[in-house]
């Protein structure tokens, strides 16, 4: 058992709101490890339009994932993606989410850092919603108010976006710490 606990920091957002730059600068800054997003690495490989079960695939990968880089965390463990857009993402595109999914939540993330759809949206092929991101952004808003989940909503372009999800999570560590 490490002498302080894993804290599990979840970035969580619409599609193209930065949270893989977060995920990855804030892990050098805090220098510890991130968790990067299976799923896109996946699907870019696929030659048929994504399934479910495709998508459950990618939950299993990127818990076992965020498993294995807890072992080589310090203090705190940044996962580019999470459960709840899993749920969502499940939900939205194939009208259902097995409970297996929705109850793997539970008590996984300490702190959440919510991406606002406030910076231009960056095409890719596996994009989908463009139009949709504060869609999304509300949902999962609505998600993390149903748990009660720590979180703070992250806005700001480039390096102030960076500032303020550091302070953010500055402020939740102070405060778990009292």
């Amino acid at each position: 058992m490490p002498e302080h606990p894993i804290v599990r920091i979840a970035l969580l957002g619409p599609e193209s709101t930065g949270k893989s730059t977060l995920a990855e600068r804030l892990a050098e800054q805090y220098q510890t490890v991130w968790v990067p997003e299976f799923a896109r690495t996946y699907l870019a490989t696929l030659d048929h339009p994504y399934t479910a079960a495709d998508v459950l695939h990618c939950f299993r990968e990127q818990v076992a994932a965020e498993e294995s880089a807890t072992a080589a965390a310090s203090r705190l463990l940044f996962c580019d993606t999470e459960i709840i857009n899993f749920r969502v993402w499940l939900i939205y595109r194939f009208g259902h989410c097995p409970s297996f999914v929705s109850d793997a939540w539970t008590h996984r993330y300490d702190f959440y850092l919510l991406t606002y759809p406030d910076i231009a949206f960056e095409p890719d092929p596996l994009r989908e919603h463009p139009g949709r991101r504060l869609f999304f952004f509300d949902w999962y808003r609505r998600e993390l108010e149903m748990r009660g989940a720590n979180y703070s909503v992250i806005k700001g372009e480039g390096e102030a976006r960076i500032r303020n999800a550091k302070l953010a999570l500055d402020q939740f560590l102070a405060a778990r710490a009292q």
